[in-house]
Protein backbone atom coordinates (compact mmCIF):
# COMPACT_ATOMS: atom_id res chain seq x y z
CA UNK A 1 0.00 0.00 0.00
CA UNK A 2 1.29 3.49 -0.92
CA UNK A 3 1.65 5.72 2.50
CA UNK A 4 0.22 9.45 2.13
CA UNK A 5 2.29 11.52 4.41
CA UNK A 6 -0.65 14.28 4.16
CA UNK A 7 -3.51 11.59 5.32
CA UNK A 8 -0.77 10.75 8.00
CA UNK A 9 -0.52 13.81 9.46
CA UNK A 10 -4.23 15.11 9.27
CA UNK A 11 -5.51 11.83 11.09
CA UNK A 12 -2.55 12.10 13.75
CA UNK A 13 -3.78 16.10 14.21
CA UNK A 14 -7.27 14.73 14.51
CA UNK A 15 -6.83 11.99 17.18
CA UNK A 16 -3.86 14.28 19.66
CA UNK A 17 -6.59 15.26 22.14
CA UNK A 18 -7.44 11.43 22.81
CA UNK A 19 -4.27 9.70 21.75
CA UNK A 20 -2.74 9.69 25.29
CA UNK A 21 -6.01 8.20 26.30
CA UNK A 22 -6.06 5.54 23.81
CA UNK A 23 -2.31 4.61 22.77
CA UNK A 24 -2.66 2.15 25.34
CA UNK A 25 -0.07 -0.26 23.56
CA UNK A 26 2.18 2.49 22.37
CA UNK A 27 2.84 3.22 26.18
CA UNK A 28 3.99 -0.18 26.75
CA UNK A 29 6.31 -0.08 23.52
CA UNK A 30 7.84 3.34 24.68
CA UNK A 31 8.34 2.02 28.13
CA UNK A 32 9.94 -1.16 26.94
CA UNK A 33 11.99 0.59 24.55
CA UNK A 34 13.48 3.48 26.60
CA UNK A 35 13.71 0.36 29.74
CA UNK A 36 16.14 -1.31 27.17
CA UNK A 37 17.80 1.58 25.90
CA UNK A 38 19.02 2.47 30.01
CA UNK A 39 20.22 -0.92 30.32
CA UNK A 40 22.41 -0.10 27.22
CA UNK A 41 23.62 3.19 28.03
CA UNK A 42 22.03 5.78 30.14
CA UNK A 43 24.03 8.40 29.04
CA UNK A 44 24.00 11.32 25.92
CA UNK A 45 25.09 14.72 24.73
CA UNK A 46 22.59 14.79 21.42
CA UNK A 47 19.17 12.59 21.67
CA UNK A 48 16.96 13.29 18.44
CA UNK A 49 13.60 11.96 18.61
CA UNK A 50 11.59 11.29 15.36
CA UNK A 51 7.70 11.39 15.07
CA UNK A 52 7.37 12.85 19.16
CA UNK A 53 3.78 13.35 19.06
CA UNK A 54 1.78 13.96 22.30
CA UNK A 55 5.37 13.46 23.79
CA UNK A 56 4.49 9.87 25.43
CA UNK A 57 7.97 8.62 24.65
CA UNK A 58 9.75 12.24 25.21
CA UNK A 59 8.23 11.61 28.87
CA UNK A 60 9.80 8.25 29.49
CA UNK A 61 12.98 9.09 27.85
CA UNK A 62 13.49 12.72 30.48
CA UNK A 63 12.66 9.70 33.85
CA UNK A 64 15.46 7.41 32.19
CA UNK A 65 18.11 9.12 30.25
CA UNK A 66 20.53 11.95 30.40
CA UNK A 67 21.20 14.13 27.75
CA UNK A 68 22.24 17.93 27.10
CA UNK A 69 20.45 18.58 23.73
CA UNK A 70 17.26 17.12 22.77
CA UNK A 71 15.69 17.51 19.50
CA UNK A 72 12.43 16.30 18.24
CA UNK A 73 10.97 15.89 14.98
CA UNK A 74 6.75 15.57 13.92
CA UNK A 75 4.74 16.21 10.94
CA UNK A 76 2.07 17.95 12.76
CA UNK A 77 3.10 21.34 14.00
CA UNK A 78 1.35 21.12 17.27
CA UNK A 79 3.77 18.63 18.44
CA UNK A 80 6.00 21.39 19.58
CA UNK A 81 3.30 22.50 22.21
CA UNK A 82 3.42 18.97 23.71
CA UNK A 83 7.55 18.64 23.41
CA UNK A 84 8.20 22.36 25.13
CA UNK A 85 5.96 20.86 28.18
CA UNK A 86 8.61 18.27 28.72
CA UNK A 87 11.48 19.35 27.34
CA UNK A 88 11.41 23.34 27.47
CA UNK A 89 14.58 23.90 25.66
CA UNK A 90 14.00 20.89 23.04
CA UNK A 91 14.80 22.13 19.51
CA UNK A 92 11.82 21.09 17.32
CA UNK A 93 11.65 20.38 13.60
CA UNK A 94 8.38 19.84 11.72
CA UNK A 95 8.25 18.07 8.89
CA UNK A 96 8.75 14.47 7.13
CA UNK A 97 11.99 12.90 8.93
CA UNK A 98 13.35 12.20 5.73
CA UNK A 99 14.03 15.60 5.00
CA UNK A 100 14.02 17.84 8.12
CA UNK A 101 17.98 18.91 8.49
CA UNK A 102 18.79 18.86 12.30
CA UNK A 103 22.26 19.36 13.93
CA UNK A 104 24.67 17.19 13.02
CA UNK A 105 26.98 14.46 15.53
CA UNK A 106 23.81 12.92 17.22
CA UNK A 107 24.21 10.37 19.78
CA UNK A 108 20.94 8.84 19.61
CA UNK A 109 18.41 8.93 17.23
CA UNK A 110 15.09 7.13 18.61
CA UNK A 111 10.74 6.65 17.73
CA UNK A 112 8.45 5.14 19.22
CA UNK A 113 5.53 3.44 17.01
CA UNK A 114 6.31 5.24 13.70
CA UNK A 115 8.80 3.58 11.25
CA UNK A 116 6.28 1.68 10.14
CA UNK A 117 4.59 4.58 8.08
CA UNK A 118 8.09 4.95 5.99
CA UNK A 119 7.69 3.31 2.21
CA UNK A 120 11.09 1.95 3.02
CA UNK A 121 12.78 0.84 6.09
CA UNK A 122 16.12 0.92 4.33
CA UNK A 123 15.67 4.49 3.64
CA UNK A 124 15.24 5.84 6.92
CA UNK A 125 17.57 3.20 8.61
CA UNK A 126 20.21 4.78 6.03
CA UNK A 127 19.38 8.17 6.71
CA UNK A 128 19.58 7.75 10.35
CA UNK A 129 23.44 6.47 10.14
CA UNK A 130 24.63 9.40 8.04
CA UNK A 131 23.11 11.42 11.31
CA UNK A 132 24.29 9.74 13.79
CA UNK A 133 28.08 9.80 15.48
CA UNK A 134 30.49 6.94 14.70
CA UNK A 135 29.43 5.05 17.81
CA UNK A 136 25.50 6.40 17.86
CA UNK A 137 22.28 4.49 18.39
CA UNK A 138 19.53 4.45 17.10
CA UNK A 139 16.40 2.49 18.97
CA UNK A 140 13.04 2.48 17.27
CA UNK A 141 10.04 0.60 18.00
CA UNK A 142 8.04 -0.13 15.02
CA UNK A 143 5.17 -3.34 14.06
CA UNK A 144 5.73 -6.63 12.06
CA UNK A 145 3.34 -8.37 9.79
CA UNK A 146 0.82 -9.85 12.21
CA UNK A 147 -0.16 -6.35 13.52
CA UNK A 148 -4.25 -5.81 12.57
CA UNK A 149 -4.52 -9.12 11.47
CA UNK A 150 -8.18 -8.67 11.83
CA UNK A 151 -8.44 -5.95 9.91
CA UNK A 152 -6.24 -7.35 6.74
CA UNK A 153 -8.57 -10.26 6.91
CA UNK A 154 -12.16 -8.57 7.03
CA UNK A 155 -10.91 -5.30 4.46
CA UNK A 156 -7.66 -6.03 2.84
CA UNK A 157 -6.48 -2.65 4.13
CA UNK A 158 -2.40 -3.32 5.96
CA UNK A 159 0.15 -1.53 5.69
CA UNK A 160 3.48 -3.72 4.05
CA UNK A 161 4.33 -4.73 7.72
CA UNK A 162 8.06 -6.89 7.80
CA UNK A 163 8.48 -9.95 9.40
CA UNK A 164 10.74 -9.74 12.89
CA UNK A 165 13.23 -11.47 10.48
CA UNK A 166 13.01 -9.11 8.04
CA UNK A 167 13.25 -5.88 10.10
CA UNK A 168 16.68 -7.31 11.53
CA UNK A 169 18.02 -8.21 8.07
CA UNK A 170 17.15 -4.92 7.18
CA UNK A 171 18.93 -2.87 10.16
CA UNK A 172 21.89 -5.42 9.99
CA UNK A 173 22.64 -3.96 7.01
CA UNK A 174 24.02 -0.75 8.30
CA UNK A 175 23.93 -1.15 11.98
CA UNK A 176 25.07 -3.86 15.36
CA UNK A 177 21.66 -4.67 16.92
CA UNK A 178 22.22 -4.27 20.70
CA UNK A 179 18.44 -5.62 21.25
CA UNK A 180 15.68 -6.73 19.70
CA UNK A 181 12.21 -8.12 20.96
CA UNK A 182 8.70 -8.87 19.23
CA UNK A 183 5.55 -9.31 21.22
CA UNK A 184 2.26 -9.15 20.81
CA UNK A 185 -0.27 -7.31 22.98
CA UNK A 186 -4.25 -7.86 21.81
CA UNK A 187 -6.46 -5.50 23.38
CA UNK A 188 -10.37 -6.44 23.99
CA UNK A 189 -13.55 -4.53 23.15
CA UNK A 190 -17.76 -4.47 23.78
CA UNK A 191 -18.47 -3.72 20.10
CA UNK A 192 -16.56 -3.21 16.53
CA UNK A 193 -17.45 0.54 16.65
CA UNK A 194 -15.39 0.99 19.72
CA UNK A 195 -12.63 -1.10 17.87
CA UNK A 196 -13.02 1.74 15.30
CA UNK A 197 -12.88 4.09 17.53
CA UNK A 198 -10.12 3.37 18.86
CA UNK A 199 -8.57 3.24 15.43
CA UNK A 200 -9.27 6.95 14.46
CA UNK A 201 -8.40 7.91 18.42
CA UNK A 202 -4.90 6.93 18.16
CA UNK A 203 -4.79 8.25 14.84
CA UNK A 204 -4.39 4.92 12.95
CA UNK A 205 -7.09 5.01 10.44
CA UNK A 206 -4.72 6.44 7.66
CA UNK A 207 -5.23 3.24 5.36
CA UNK A 208 -7.28 4.97 3.04
CA UNK A 209 -9.10 8.44 2.06
CA UNK A 210 -12.45 6.66 1.43
CA UNK A 211 -15.07 7.58 4.08
CA UNK A 212 -17.63 4.62 4.89
CA UNK A 213 -20.98 4.80 4.31
CA UNK A 214 -23.85 3.62 7.20
CA UNK A 215 -23.99 0.65 5.31
CA UNK A 216 -20.45 -0.02 5.28
CA UNK A 217 -19.99 0.24 8.71
CA UNK A 218 -22.48 -1.92 9.44
CA UNK A 219 -21.36 -4.61 7.16
CA UNK A 220 -17.67 -4.20 8.88
CA UNK A 221 -19.42 -4.70 12.89
CA UNK A 222 -21.46 -7.83 11.49
CA UNK A 223 -18.46 -9.27 9.32
CA UNK A 224 -16.21 -8.80 12.80
CA UNK A 225 -18.87 -9.84 14.87
CA UNK A 226 -19.36 -13.16 13.13
CA UNK A 227 -15.84 -13.71 12.53
CA UNK A 228 -14.18 -12.52 15.79
CA UNK A 229 -16.97 -13.36 18.45
CA UNK A 230 -14.94 -12.02 20.82
CA UNK A 231 -14.27 -8.31 19.72
CA UNK A 232 -9.98 -8.17 19.35
CA UNK A 233 -7.27 -6.26 17.83
CA UNK A 234 -3.75 -7.73 17.62
CA UNK A 235 -0.99 -5.69 17.53
CA UNK A 236 2.46 -7.09 16.99
CA UNK A 237 5.12 -4.73 18.42
CA UNK A 238 9.05 -4.78 17.52
CA UNK A 239 11.82 -3.59 19.92
CA UNK A 240 15.51 -2.36 17.89
CA UNK A 241 18.00 -1.27 19.70
CA UNK A 242 21.48 -0.80 17.54
CA UNK A 243 24.72 0.55 16.75
CA UNK A 244 25.88 2.06 13.74
CA UNK A 245 28.45 0.07 12.12
CA UNK A 246 31.50 2.35 11.13
CA UNK A 247 32.57 2.22 7.38
CA UNK A 248 36.51 3.53 8.52
CA UNK A 249 38.92 1.38 7.86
Amino acid sequence: MQINPKLIKKQFEKSFNSYDQNAIVQKIMAEKLVKNLFSIKTDFNSILELGCGTGILTKELVKNINFKTYSANDLVEKSKKFVSEIVPNAQFYCGNALKIKPQKNIDLIISNAMFQWFNNLENICSHCKKQLNSDGILAFSTFSDNNFKEIKDLTGLSLDYKTFDEIKNIVKKEFEILYAEEFEHTLSFNTPLELLAHMKNTGVNSLTTQHWTFKEVKEFCDKYKEKFPQITLTYSPVIIICKAISTTL
